[in-house]
């Protein structure tokens, strides 16, 4: 049994708690880590150890700590089960794990804490397993989905 909730609700609370009871504040935002430089925090198992990075963000000074959370929205669900039912390339049991991603409609499934320092991001991320699979049936629809098929490539142009 894992040791993270499949909704992170109650986490994202103690977060919040937890860093402005350290006096640091905190900037909604998230950190795309293909877009900067970022080095990101392993718990390992501990599931408390987003609080570590939290009191190494103090211990370096951080005034205050990123944070972005992801909720799954009916409207994001409704469109990847579409896309995935009318790829050629998905079967159905991609569909049915889309379908059955709707019991965790509203429940927030992934956070994201990070800080600045010296030029890098330091991030912490925390996802359920649901929202794991829901990005992993994002991938497998924007992959099929956007594959062009006999079209000439630029080298081939030239």
């Amino acid at each position: 049994m894992s040791p993270l909730p499949d909704e992170l609700t109650s986490l994202k609370d103690d977060m919040i708690a937890f860093i402005e009871g350290h006096g640091m504040r905190r900037f909604h935002g998230y950190v795309d880590f293909e877009e900067v430089q970022c080095v990101m925090w392993e718990t390992g198992a501990n599931p408390d150890g987003w609080k570590d990075f939290v009191e190494l963000a103090k211990s370096a000074g951080a005034a205050f700590l990123t944070m972005h959370s992801w909720k799954l929205g009916r409207e994001e669900l409704d469109e990847l089960v579409e896309r995935l039912s009318h790829s050629e390339f998905t079967d159905g049991d991609d569909v049915e794990d889309a379908r059955w991603l709707r019991a965790h409609l509203e429940k927030i499934g992934f956070l994201q804490l990070g800080w600045a320092y010296q030029g890098s991001m330091f991030l912490c991320e925390v996802s359920t397993e649901w929202y794991d699979r829901y990005q992993h049936l994002l991938e497998v629809s924007d992959d099929f989905g956007g594959i062009p098929i006999d079209e000439p490539d630029q080298d081939d142009e030239n």
